[in-house]
């Protein structure tokens, strides 16, 4: 069974940083490209990141340059760490692959507030 558990989400202030994780399970995780998306309160899903089999990666405007997505194929890890973070950063953080099915994790809140 393909499973996305992400951890490392919480509250921070304006300017701050936190390093999200997605722990994968059930597939040759190398093998395939990986995706952070997040949706916040009241909208609809907005992918903000990617990165393939290779280590290239992509990034959403919104976030380029403040946010940086890697792998470990080791650990079957892809992390995205956040910095200057901003209070239009708050959703829920997901990954996602497709396998080929479209996996998502259970996600992990982000809030930035003052």
């Amino acid at each position: 069974e393909v499973q996305l558990v992400e951890s490392g989400g919480g509250m921070v202030q304006p300017g701050g940083s936190l390093r999200l994780s997605c722990v994968a399970s059930g597939f040759p995780f190398s093998a395939y490209d990986m995706n952070w998306v997040r949706q916040a309160p009241g909208k609809g899903p907005e992918w903000i990141s990617h990165i393939n089999t290779g280590g290239g990666t992509g990034y959403a405007d919104s976030v380029k340059g403040r946010f940086t997505i890697s792998r470990d194929n080791a650990k079957k890890t892809v992390d995205l760490q956040m910095n200057n973070l901003k209070p239009e950063d708050t959703a829920v953080y997901y990954c996602n692959t497709r396998t080929p099915v479209l996996t998502w994790g259970q996600g992990t809140q982000v809030t930035v507030e003052a």
